[in-house]
């Protein structure tokens, strides 16, 4: 389990995120959701340990992470722009991360990834050559080989559309699915939130305006604002919502 405990973070004394308090299960996929500005990237950087938080803890299987370097926590994130090494090719970027690892994953295992995401024709390819998907699974592979605990993904679907996009949720969904792998998901997007994930943080002013399952959300919104957010933005989305929660709100 991953615990999260009266996280607060000023930033030149605006208060970002305030007595943050979220348990989330092993294997789970939660959403940290919220317009822009609303504190759910800062929370997913303060988990990598990337930022400081000025209060709180991170528990992880019950071990105190909060003064952890970022490096030890075994945390991994996959960035919005896949931060890939435009100099080297498809396979190259997958095992980079492997250089100072030796031991930790063996080469039929790293083979293993690359076939469950797809990849197996494009490994020498440069990355000038990949498509959006293929870009976002070569991310995704390069951070797998390295065995998180931990996968964090930040806005992973926004530079995508159309039948990638569902491509890529579904390959997420998978992985978590196929290897227990607890994914915490940074997203501006109610949809993807709610299609893709087994609970969702809805965080506004830097506060949990709500965290339950997709169904909860839908169905017992805690508050107006909760209810205008989700809703408004959902009426030009309405297939995947249709098929999950029914034709009231669709």
């Amino acid at each position: 389990m991953l615990k999260l405990q009266n996280i607060g973070k000023k930033f030149d004394q605006k208060v970002v995120l305030d007595n943050i308090n979220l348990d989330i299960q092993k294997g789970e996929i939660v959403s940290l959701l919220g317009p822009s500005g609303s504190g759910k990237t800062t929370l997913l950087n303060i988990m990598l340990g990337l930022t400081k938080m000025d209060q709180g803890k991170i528990i992880f299987d019950g071990k105190d992470l909060t003064h952890v370097p970022m490096k030890k926590r075994g945390f991994n994130i996959v960035f919005q722009d896949y931060a890939l090494f435009p100099n080297l090719n498809a396979y190259e970027n997958i095992i980079y991360g492997l250089k100072n690892k030796r031991g930790k994953i063996s080469e039929k295992e790293v083979n293993e990834y690359i076939a469950f995401l797809g990849l197996i024709p494009h490994l020498t390819k440069r990355i000038s050559e990949l498509s959006g998907g293929q870009k976002q699974r070569v991310a995704l592979a390069r951070t797998l080989v390295t065995k998180p605990e931990v996968l964090l993904l930040d806005e992973p679907l926004s530079a995508l559309d159309g039948v990638i996009k569902e491509s890529i949720k579904t390959r997420i969904q998978s992985i978590a699915k196929e290897f227990n792998l607890t994914t915490i998901i940074v997203t501006h997007d109610p949809e993807e939130a709610l299609t893709m994930s087994d609970k969702i943080v809805i965080i506004k002013d830097g506060n949990v305006a709500q965290f339950g399952t997709p169904q909860d959300i839908m169905e017992r919104p805690k508050n107006e604002f909760i209810q205008e957010f989700i809703l408004k933005q959902l009426h030009i989305k309405r297939k995947n919502i249709y098929h999950l929660f029914g034709e009231q709100y669709a």
